[in-house]
């Protein structure tokens, strides 16, 4: 029997629906054995970021350096990095592995407006890890401070997608979750073509962890072998009936429903 591994890198989130929590229950819910290395401990609800640990970036590396000198993987995941050290020992650890399949979801902005990514972190994003990876999944906010431009069309979100490539990025998603509209439009740009994967709004404000979750659906799907296409296919799925088949938790911005993909009949 193989067993397709996939490696999340991220904070934890106390309230479960974001960070290190979302992305195991996501490669579970999708037939992949996840592991982890913890970036950062939060204190976290529903109503916002109460506080944030960072973990030293050694404790990080050696984390990393145990599960890919032991367990191996087949894809993955950034996402909440918090520091330019960090950002360094990560990178550090993946080319020494030659880690191919790396997904960077570039987390810098929590739903209530908390940063979770030092200034300085940004630069060590763009030039030290953005080269390595297979795909990068920003929002468009995360896309404007990438970029220094303003996103406010379909024409903004395709040039924000060719400058994020320049970094030597293989693949651009840029998400569309905060545009307004009846759809939600995700951009996808392969180096050559553009292709988009859209979605129905839905009228709710339980979309945390929204941007972890789809990224790591994606790094999910690559680690079992899928193309980037027919992985943000699928995460698109997932993320949408997540949103659609909400849980209603908390008093703030809540969770999305990990399982509700599988019980729709969504394939592993």
């Amino acid at each position: 029997m193989t067993v397709a591994k996939a490696l999340t890198i991220a904070g934890s989130d106390s309230g479960g629906g974001a960070g290190i929590q979302a992305d195991l229950k996501t490669f579970q819910e999708l037939g992949v054995y996840g592991t982890s290395a913890l970036t950062a401990v939060t204190a976290q609800n529903t109503l916002g970021v109460h506080g944030v640990y960072p973990i030293e970036a050694e404790a990080v590396e050696k984390q990393i350096e145990a599960v890919l000198s032991d367990i191996g993987v087949n894809a993955v995941k950034t996402g909440m990095l918090f520091s330019a050290g960090i950002i360094e020992a990560a990178a550090w650890t993946l080319r020494k592995y030659e880690c191919q399949n790396l997904v960077i979801d570039p987390v810098m902005i929590a739903k209530g407006g908390a940063s979770l990514l030092q200034k300085e972190a940004s630069e060590a994003l763009k030039k030290v890890l953005l080269p390595l990876a297979l795909v990068v999944t920003p929002n468009i906010p995360e896309a404007e401070v990438l970029t220094g431009m303003t996103i406010r069309s379909e024409a903004d979100k395709k040039e924000a997608a060719k400058r994020i490539a320049s970094y030597g990025v293989k693949n651009v998603l840029v998400k569309g979750g905060h545009e307004e509209g009846d759809q939600t439009s995700d951009l996808l740009y392969d180096g050559e073509a553009f292709h988009t994967f859209t979605g129905r709004r839905i009228d709710t404000k339980d979309t945390h962890g929204t941007g972890c979750t789809f990224s790591a659906a994606m790094t999910a799907e690559i680690a079992k072998g899928s193309s980037v296409h027919s992985a943000a296919q699928t995460a698109k799925s997932f993320i949408q009936a997540a949103i659609e088949d909400g849980l209603h938790i908390g008093e703030g911005h809540g969770p999305t429903n990990h399982w509700a993909h599988r019980q729709r009949g969504g394939q592993l």
